[in-house]
């Protein structure tokens, strides 16, 4: 198959002004169109503040996703969630001033390892704003319970290295409600350069034990549970080709460039099956999931999977 993934150019999209009531109380900010550095938010309006679901990748757009909270409710947002450490939900932290910034205990080091946004080489040009390192100042190692007002909403930590080594999930079971963060992608393609594919296999297996109605996912439209398996099938579609890549010695990017989408074809951003075959080729190799492995490598085979462009980005 052909290994060229570009979209046509169609320069920076602008993000919502408008957040979607998805139930009492709660919102939902979706970006379209979820692609690379183009995440979800969400946030919960009790009496007395503010409770988000992570920030933005952008000044503009954390900018943006404050000023639709605020045409809904003129409380401050008094605690911000980050559900993992990358920096399209986390360098809009700075933004939330006065608000306490709450993520799992592996979150505040590696965002801090992750460093200020840059865009070359790796993706086209991202008008960043003036970005200010804010990581997470109060942690948990398992689990805390938020509440807004009487509602009661649980913030885990899923176990593994599964999108990161540091992923949390709340859960609002009163409301059957998901906020997944980067754990489901939809309509784009899932993401495990940073973590462990087999280790997100099993989360996402264990997603199906929640009675979920509605998912906000990390990226594209909100959606239900029918998500998680798209996502498992895409996950299992991963191991297989580099099951196949490894027996035939194939390296992973000549793996990605042999092998049939099929389904996932039309799933946003698609070289990154090239990353995703990094990390699933160093899991058959016996690395433990989360093991660091050579990134920059990983990312140089995505470009040149991508025609030796840089990965596109809209935000």
């Amino acid at each position: 198959m052909s290994s060229q993934t570009r979209r046509p150019d169609v320069g920076r999209l602008t993000p919502p002004t408008a957040a979607q009531e998805i139930s009492d109380g709660i919102y939902a900010y979706i970006q379209p169109d979820g692609s690379w550095w183009i995440n979800n938010t969400g946030f919960l309006v009790g009496r007395r503040g503010v409770v988000s679901v992570d920030a933005c990748a952008t000044e503009a757009r954390t900018r943006a996703y404050l000023a639709a909270i605020a045409t809904v409710t003129n409380q401050p947002v008094r605690t911000l969630i980050n559900t993992h450490h990358h920096g399209d939900h986390t360098f809009g932290n700075y933004l939330f001033d006065g608000a306490t910034i709450v993520a799992q205990d592996g979150v505040r080091q590696s965002l801090l390892n992750w460093g200020l946004p840059k865009s070359a080489p790796y993706w086209t040009d991202v008008e960043w704003g003036e970005i200010e390192l804010a990581p997470p100042f109060l942690t948990y190692r398992d689990e805390v319970t938020v509440y807004v007002d009487d509602l009661a909403c649980q913030l885990r930590y899923v176990g593994t290295p599964a999108h990161t080594t540091n992923d949390s999930l709340l859960w609002i079971p009163d409301r059957k409600l998901l906020f997944s963060g980067d754990l489901l992608f939809n309509g784009g393609t899932p993401f495990l350069l940073q973590g462990s594919v087999g280790g997100a296999l099993a989360v996402v297996e264990r997603l199906r034990d929640l009675d979920v109605a509605t998912i906000v996912p990390g990226h594209g439209g909100i959606c239900g549970p029918e998500v998680i398996d798209t996502v498992l099938g895409y996950l299992r579609f991963v191991q297989g080709v580099a099951r196949h890549g490894r027996d035939a010695g194939i390296s992973p990017l000549d793996a990605a460039r042999q092998a049939d989408l099929g389904e996932y074809a039309e799933l946003l951003d698609s070289e990154r099956l090239v990353g995703n075959l990094h990390r699933a080729y160093a899991e058959l190799d016996g690395a433990a999931p989360g093991a660091q492995i050579d990134l920059l490598a990983a990312l140089g085979d995505m470009i040149t999977y991508n025609g030796g462009q840089p990965l596109t980005c809209h935000a």
